[in-house]
């Protein structure tokens, strides 16, 4: 990567399982990034460069994928804000396949994730407060329905979680996902505001009554698709100036 490329002030790009099988995002030149001792592939556009965190080629699950590698891949890449797309379980009833949600909070008690070795680790983590705002309005200005706010779950994976540990984490949080909390705590630690937009492509098992099957999970992927990709097109140019 360059030094002009490093120098350039651009929008990141975080997908996860809602853009997987799609081309939104892939018709921009596609670029290998060290990162360490890691090679993250992007697709840069002119201002913004489209990460897909579970991999380009071979499917990384949840558990597995690098958070500091990927961000730091952006940074090289000139990316100064993250806007992160999170395909989540609803933890509650209302919170159906198709409900988009900002988080403002995350619950993330297993995760280790961090850039440092040393004290700089310490940090108080949190969405941040000033670039998740702006992501807000421009999803609401695209005429998204999006809860402002909201408790984010970080379980490990990559298996998913059962009837029970629905029960217990749907009296603290609001949606459970895999990867957007590590995300966070990296992309804070590297100072890049962070925000992330969750898309609920299924009610958590046990929520809906019966339980949670793969087939229904990949089905609420397919069916939320249209809605993210169009709300991208929407949202992309705006936070990219």
């Amino acid at each position: 990567m360059s030094v002009a490329a490093a120098a350039l002030h651009r929008l990141g790009v975080i997908g996860g399982h809602s853009l997987l099988g799609s081309a939104w995002g892939l018709d921009a030149t596609r670029a290998d990034v060290r990162a360490g001792s890691t090679t993250v592939t992007v697709f840069e556009g002119e201002h913004h460069v489209l990460l897909q965190r579970h991999g380009a080629d071979h499917y990384t699950p949840a558990h597995l994928v690098d958070h500091v590698a990927n961000l730091r891949a952006l940074v090289t890449c000139g990316c100064d804000r993250v806007l992160a797309l999170s395909s989540v379980g609803g933890l509650h009833p209302e919170l159906g396949v198709g409900t988009i949600l900002a988080p403002d909070d995350f619950v993330a008690l297993d995760s280790t994730v961090t850039v440092h070795d040393d004290a700089r680790g310490h940090i108080v983590p949190r969405f941040d407060s000033v670039w998740r705002p702006r992501v807000l309005a421009a999803v609401a200005d695209a005429g998204v329905d999006v809860r402002d706010g909201g408790v984010y779950w970080q379980a490990r994976g990559p298996r998913f979680e059962t009837p029970a540990e629905i029960r217990f984490i749907a009296q603290f949080a609001d949606v459970v996902g895999m990867t957007a909390a590590s995300e966070a705590i990296v992309a804070q630690e590297l100072g890049v505001p962070y925000a992330v937009v969750c898309v609920v492509d299924n009610l958590a098992n046990g929520v809906g009554g019966d339980p949670l099957t793969y087939e229904e999970f990949e089905a609420g992927k397919r069916a939320t698709r249209e809605t993210v990709l169009a709300m991208l097109d929407h949202v992309v140019p705006v936070l990219a100036r």
